[in-house]
């Protein structure tokens, strides 16, 4: 590799607080904020909104949208 042209690869806490997950991994990610993990050391934090403890495909957990409600919604402003 060339050096100084690729971002530091560290580890870094992805948090989920959809969920109440955090997990441990490395990445090129970098975030000004930080939280203290399980071994006692400080690492960045980045905050996601799905990770693989709340996704419905991981899960088995269907979530159940409106979708006859959009639809006669639809239908009364734009039908025939």
């Amino acid at each position: 590799m060339k050096k100084n042209i690729h971002p530091e690869y560290r580890a870094v806490v992805f948090r989920d607080r959809g969920a109440g997950h955090a997990f441990l991994t490395r990445s090129t990610a970098t975030s000004e904020r930080t939280i203290e993990w399980e071994d006692g050391r400080t690492y960045p934090v980045i905050d996601v909104d799905v990770s693989s403890a709340s996704h419905p495909f991981y899960t088995g957990r269907t979530r159940v949208l409106d979708s006859t409600g959009a639809v006669e919604k639809f239908r009364r402003r734009y039908g025939k």
